[in-house]
């Protein structure tokens, strides 16, 4: 009997050769196409189940979200997942073009398949997926959130991560780690943690005083009759990626020597199976994974990415889960001996059309949004192009915060952040206050003006790209390069810092960059304290309300040579 997803790769090959376009199912077709139970088709193996998402960026309804058409790799790891995009993914793990799986990892054709298959996510949609599992595996299941959760919608911010809390404790979260949750300040930090119905393990984080930790590094849990220990590692940048001012007493890090401790004590406990949940980044963990033993399993988060296949190292399982409750990654494993002997994996989509909605969460979301609906619901124009921020150099939505803030702020130039977190917005989408905040939402969102000679801007672009780029995994503190508007830079991967930016322009005068003149310059996120001017959110969302329709093309100003 054919299934559910034979029949979409056969109706896209037959359309093919009919010449219509693989992919150009209508949306009805696609949904039927596959369903929720294509979604949860998975043979169990061994004893545990682990459960995990990660940076979901306190996204609690459904969303577009594209993945990059950009992701360098530098040094050994160049052309190793996760540093493949586009065809070459869908070649590399064996995704036909057009199909679910197609649109939910990379970004070919998004803006056609995001029509056909519709938006992504969504927190009641991922707790069906999740009690379906439970359900099948009762006593085996873990649930394990890698963080970056508590950040990134206006409802959040609003709350002080309150409403992210209330939503994690619902879905039954067993455990967590963190990394912008800290970007609430240390005294917030500790109330919330209060107020969860879980562990939040943070390892790597000590105080500065006596360098004792802060919070447990490691939990143990019994499933299937094995002993799991979990063990939690905060982003290890924190204090330089986002404000120190707001985290003084703390003091973070990779730490390798303390990971391996943990390990170690974990093993003398008499763990039998040891994940990590890691907020380090991909190839910081891929280096870390090949240097720490006894790890069995490394959940690894931050950098956001989604790899449909485990990767191992040495002994080490490491699973990618995406971003933005995209995916729920499931990993069934059979131990014997305090060994993995076998395993399954699946990174499961959550198609949103396709799944219904858990009443109880659906309850939850409603009851934390439904206050706040007549700012977030408010429509402030509209875009004609692809709004994205994923990608190493470019996304059109941050060119559009570019746009806003040397409007809006009388600048030549303007700096927006590499963050990876935000939504996107297909052709044709209105653009919400809801959307807006998906961008911005954050404790220290002023948009600052600064005099800069060329020289220092230079600089910031050399030092950005470093942290990008330096051929060390340790030494990259993840997220992508810092945006600009108003200027164009080819930036050559394969030299040392200092050397990779060239041929600077501004773009108003057709000029080179003038290292010695003065350009005024507006950014926003400023770690400093202290910083000043009107909040990032509000300078947006009065540009696209006075432009009433964007059309925002891809940055053609930025070049990079190598990677």
């Amino acid at each position: 009997m054919l299934s559910r997803r034979d029949f979409l790769q056969v109706t896209a090959a037959t359309a093919a050769l009919i010449g219509a376009a693989p992919g150009t199912l209508s949306r009805a077709a696609a949904a039927q196409a596959i369903t929720q139970n294509d979604l949860l088709s998975f043979k169990p193996v061994g004893q545990v189940t682990l459960l995990n998402f990660t940076d979901i960026h306190a996204q609690l309804v459904p969303l577009y979200f594209r993945e990059p058409s950009v992701n360098l790799g530098v040094g050994e790891v160049n052309g190793l997942p996760p540093h493949i995009t586009g065809n070459a993914f869908l070649k590399s793990f064996g995704i036909q073009p057009g199909t679910p799986e197609a649109y939910a990892f990379t970004s070919v054709d998004f803006a056609r398949l995001a029509a056909e298959y519709g938006r992504v996510g969504g927190l009641a949609q991922l707790a069906t997926l999740v009690k379906a599992i439970r359900a099948q595996r009762p006593d085996n299941t873990l649930l394990i959130d890698n963080g970056d959760t508590w950040q990134g919608s206006y409802t959040a911010l609003q709350s002080r991560g309150e409403d992210m809390v209330e939503a994690m404790n619902a879905l039954g979260v067993d455990v967590m780690t963190a990394h912008w949750e800290f970007t609430y300040g240390q005294d917030r930090v500790k109330e919330l943690i209060e107020k969860l119905n879980f562990p939040f393990l943070c390892g790597n984080v000590v105080d500065t005083d006596f360098e004792e930790p802060v919070f447990e590094s490691t939990a143990y849990f019994d499933r299937g009759g094995v002993k799991v220990a979990v063990i939690g590692q905060a982003f290890p940048y924190t204090p330089i990626a986002n404000p120190r001012y707001m985290i003084p007493e703390w003091s973070f890090g990779i730490r390798e020597e303390k990971v391996q401790a943990h390990v170690d004590a974990a093993r003398e406990e008499g763990a039998e199976l040891v994940v990590l949940a890691s907020h380090n980044g991909f190839d910081v963990d891929r280096k870390l994974a090949s240097r720490v033993t006894g790890i069995d399993v490394l959940l690894t988060g931050h950098t956001h990415d989604a790899i449909p296949q485990l990767v191992k190292v040495n002994d080490t399982l490491l699973v990618a889960t995406g971003s933005h409750g995209k995916f729920l990654g499931r990993l069934d494993v059979k131990v014997e001996n305090k060994k993995i002997v076998d395993h399954a994996f699946r990174l499961i989509p959550v198609l949103s059309d396709v799944i219904t909605p858990d009443p109880e969460i659906q309850a939850v979301v409603n009851g934390i949004r439904a206050p706040h609906s007549a700012v977030i619901d408010t429509v402030l124009g509209r875009t004609e192009s692809l709004l994205y921020r994923r990608g190493n150099f470019n996304g059109t939505f941050d060119d559009l915060i570019c746009d806003a803030i040397m409007a809006e702020r009388d600048c030549e130039i303007a700096f927006s952040p590499g963050f990876r977190w935000g939504s996107s917005l297909p052709p044709g989408a209105d653009i919400t206050m809801d959307h807006v905040f998906h961008q911005t939402g954050i404790t220290y969102a002023n948009t600052t003006r600064t005099p800069m000679t060329g020289e220092l801007i230079k600089t910031i672009l050399e030092d950005v790209g470093d942290n990008l780029f330096n051929p060390d995994p340790y030494y990259q503190q993840g997220g992508d390069m810092v945006r600009v508007g108003g200027m164009g830079y080819t930036f050559d991967i394969a030299k040392p810092m200092g050397s990779r930016v060239k041929d600077m322009v501004h773009l108003a005068s057709g000029k080179p960059i003038d290292p010695s003149r003065t350009y005024m310059v507006g950014g926003w996120a400023s770690v400093n304290e202290g910083a000043e001017g009107p909040m990032i959110y509000d300078v947006v969302s009065n540009y696209i309300k006075a432009k009433g329709t964007v059309n925002v093309q891809e940055n053609q100003a930025i070049r990079w040579i190598g990677g």
